[in-house]
């Protein structure tokens, strides 16, 4: 039982810990755009790069 004292304000701490971060996330913006980063990572924006050589990692064999 004695360890309990050392447990609860560890436990405690960790918690505000936890919350603190989550506090500091949300004000900071982290959650604003939510949707931005998933259509970002699967548009078209980018033109295909020209001049792609052969033996490049994952670049295709130019005929």
């Amino acid at each position: 039982m004695e360890i309990l004292v050392i447990l609860v304000p560890l436990a405690l701490m960790l918690g505000g810990a936890g919350l603190a971060g989550f506090l500091w996330s949300l004000r900071s913006g982290q959650y604003d755009d939510l949707d931005g980063a998933a259509w970002r990572a699967i548009s078209d924006d980018e033109p295909p790069q020209e001049g792609l050589r052969a033996g490049k990692a994952g670049a295709p064999p130019v005929p």
